[in-house]
């Protein structure tokens, strides 16, 4: 016999030929199909007619009771063909392995996302899925605002037309009498902008459409009782226009503008009454601040909206920044992707790549529905990412907008193909009362978050956190106990526990015989 004839058996595959033992009386059209995955086994150089053997002998053992040899099959004739099967797999996997275990572990997994796949076109659409759609609303917005091709596509064109006024928004969007009333007095007190592009997202008849929520404020913004704490990082601020809640990281606000105005905006104070741009000498101060401080590694450029400022000035921030020796890492906090996709021209990523190839530049951005992606949002994604050192997203846990696990499993599976790395996902904040009515249970969000594990993508799963004077992590501790040398682990997905063993104390702690440690002492 051959080296691999004569090899052992591993545990799975005995296991499988125990639970394959026993005769019977199969019937002639049972017979005549196991005979033919049989000779199809015996025949091909591939390890799935084996698989298939096997399976069909497990369910012909588990639907009436019958064994191999009740087609004609000897324990010697299965064990011929399990040692081929490890012979012909590339990695030795068996076929007790992969026929016994592994695919029934897949059946068993599988259903933990049946659900969404059943559901997620449905209920969270992306806005690639809805590009028709969003087309017709193009076709509408452009018409009742009189914008030409070119002006929709420009930048320019997008912020000089932006729906400021509840008069405008009703030309653009079908809203009901009532709701126009609301967002009327609403923004008597808080100021509304969303681009041309940015209302072409809303799906018309979509009651709570995620765009629509995330855009056109509602009356809860000045019915909600609550107090208004002071602005965000207002005792944080050791500088002009520096918020620092970390020794190695800063972030300067460079201004007040976006191209939207989010209903959720955690610096809502900020914003104030009109845009605003800032001088280079307040740039300048906190340019000196950050270089009097060698602490500082990290900066983050945002406001406002990074992408708001001229490419000039943007330039010139970096530049500086470039210049201080101890900045190694730099990020642009940015919506405009998502919102006006047009400003990502040739020029701004010139400016990005440049400064990325001093030191690492990364783009954060905040995408809170799978719907905010569309055709021209992906190309722009793809288009930065190819400049950067990576695209991060920051999305906030809304009431109605993506706190289910089919809208959150959607959103973040929806923007790593679009090029974008899923990295926080934060709890809607207590600061502001306006929003209130857009927050989510901490543990609803736990839960959400949690249920990714070991269903999506592992660089799909975001962190959950809090903002609360820095960002707090909200995931549980998956440790639950341990057991002698062991920590016993849960499964955040099925909540399975599972011993893990631990590092040995006694070793972990003491070096002396460690490594290198233990050479040279004679």
């Amino acid at each position: 016999m051959s080296q691999s004839s004569e090899a052992a058996l591993d545990k799975f595959t005995t296991d499988l030929l125990e639970q394959l033992a026993g005769g019977g009386d199969a019937p002639a059209e049972l017979r005549a199909r196991v005979d033919a995955l049989a000779a199809a086994a015996r025949d091909a150089q591939a390890t799935a007619p084996i698989v298939a053997l096997f399976r069909a002998l497990r369910e012909a053992k588990a639907a009436s009771g019958l064994g191999h040899e009740a087609f004609g099959l000897s324990r010697a004739d299965l064990e011929a063909l399990a040692r081929r099967h490890a012979v012909i797999d590339e990695h030795g996997v068996t076929v007790g392995g992969r026929a016994g275990r592994a695919l029934d572990i897949i059946a068993q997994a599988n259903p933990r996302v049946a659900d969404y796949l059943a559901h997620k076109a449905e209920e969270a659409p992306s806005g690639i899925e809805l590009w028709d759609v969003i087309q017709e609303n193009q076709a509408r917005i452009k018409k009742a605002l009189r914008l030409d091709e070119a002006t929709w596509n420009s930048f320019g064109g997008q912020l000089a037309n932006a729906i400021n006024d509840v008069e405008t928004l009703a030309r653009c969007i079908d809203l009901p009498a009532d709701t126009i009333r609301d967002v009327t007095r609403v923004t008597r007190r808080y100021r509304m902008r969303l681009t041309p592009y940015y209302a072409s997202l809303i799906r018309p008849g979509v009651v709570n459409d995620p765009v629509l929520l995330q855009s056109v404020p509602t009356g809860e913004m000045v019915d909600t009782m609550g107090e208004e704490l002071p602005p965000v990082a207002s005792d944080h601020s050791p500088a002009r226009l520096i918020d620092q809640f970390y020794p190695r990281v800063v972030a300067v606000k460079v201004t007040n503008i976006c191209a939207m105005y989010c209903t959720h905006c955690l610096r809502i104070a900020h914003i104030g009454s009109a845009d605003r741009t800032f001088s280079k000498a307040a740039y300048q101060e906190a340019i000196d601040y950050i270089a009097a401080n060698p602490a500082i590694r990290d900066v983050l450029i945002t406001g406002g909206d990074a992408f708001m400022l001229p490419n000039a000035t943007l330039k010139w921030l970096l530049d500086k920044l470039d210049a201080i020796d101890h900045v190694r890492m730099k990020r642009l906090g940015t919506r405009v992707p998502v919102t006006t996709p047009q400003r990502v021209d040739d020029e701004l990523l010139d400016i990005l790549e440049a400064s990325n190839e001093r030191g690492p530049v990364r783009v954060v951005t905040q995408i809170n529905t799978a719907q905010e992606i569309t055709p021209v949002s992906k190309d722009a994604f793809r288009r930065i990412s190819r400049r950067v050192m990576a695209v991060l997203n920051q999305a906030v846990l809304m009431r109605g907008i993506n706190d289910s696990r089919i809208k959150m499993w959607k959103l973040c599976e929806t923007i790593q193909e679009a090029y974008v790395r899923p990295y926080y996902v934060f709890n809607c904040s207590y600061r502001n009362p306006q929003y209130t009515h857009m927050r989510v249970p901490i543990e609803k969000g736990r839960d959400i978050v949690e249920s990714m594990y070991g269903n999506i993508s592992g660089d799909a799963v975001p962190r959950y956190i809090a903002a609360a004077g820095g960002k707090v992590p909200l995931h549980r501790d998956n440790v639950v106990r341990r057991e002698g040398g062991a920590v016993v682990l849960r499964k955040p997905w099925s909540g399975e526990e599972t011993a893990y063993p631990d590092a040995l104390p006694e070793l972990y702690g003491d070096d002396t015989d460690f490594a290198f440690n233990k050479y040279g002492k004679e």
